[in-house]
């Protein structure tokens, strides 16, 4: 959204397709996963009294514009980019085909993977997780507003402690909101690292690839 107060601003686009055409130059194979709260988030939906699987639909919809605009500024940017949807829709980008995506990816290509799971009541977390999990990615990244993980909202708390490291364990344990359960379940029981940083800080994708930066690691030790 960048300044915005709802849908995509341009610029923040562009700067966040630049610098996954960084990482993708270094010879990294890359897949995204893309939310869709900045146009709709289905759980507010739902709460605002809207049936739930209804509201989770919608937001599917939402991560697929989402994934569009970021293909098009990645291809804008010299990178070739496919969109597969967990929804099927052939018009605008491919269905998703786990041996289709991973013939993508062998072929260098950023792969965008938008609808969510294609089920209602699942986040992007957990289609993050799975897609991870499905491509057999040696890592998942979350970028997010904040540098890491906190024991509490840095925002609203300025006491709020900063962890270098956790296990999955200690994420469950202490009910910490970086990811949904489901999802720190599914990257621990196939053993995929978590690395938390900020997509604010320019460079930063770069950087964690590189082992710089700040940065919360999540895995089996802690």
């Amino acid at each position: 959204m960048g300044g915005l107060e709802y849908g995509l601003e341009p610029e923040i686009v562009d700067r966040i397709a630049a610098e996954v055409r960084d990482v993708a130059d270094m010879g990294v194979e890359i897949c995204l996963v893309i939310g869709g709260g900045n146009i709709f988030r289905g759980v507010s939906g739902a709460a605002r009294g809207m049936d739930r699987a209804s509201a989770d639909y919608m937001g599917m919809l939402a991560t697929v514009i989402n994934a569009l605009a970021m293909q098009n500024a990645l291809e804008r940017a010299g990178v070739d980019t496919r969109v597969l949807s967990a929804i099927p829709m052939q018009t605008v980008c491919e269905p998703y085909i786990r041996r289709r995506a991973v013939r993508h990816m062998e072929k260098n290509r950023v792969v965008i993977f938008a609808a969510g799971t294609g089920n209602p009541f699942f986040t992007t977390d957990t289609a993050a997780a799975l897609r991870a999990s499905e491509m057999n990615c040696d890592l998942l990244l979350k970028a997010t507003k904040v540098d890491g993980v906190y024991s509490a909202d840095p925002v609203e708390n300025k006491d709020a402690e900063r962890y270098d490291s956790l296990s999955y364990h200690d994420v469950l344990a202490r009910d910490l909101k970086v990811m949904d359960a489901s999802a720190i379940s599914l990257a621990r029981e196939n053993s995929i690292p978590i690395v938390v940083f900020s997509i604010y800080d320019r460079g930063a994708f770069a950087g964690v690839i590189k082992g710089e930066g700040r940065r919360t690691i999540i895995d089996h030790g802690g």
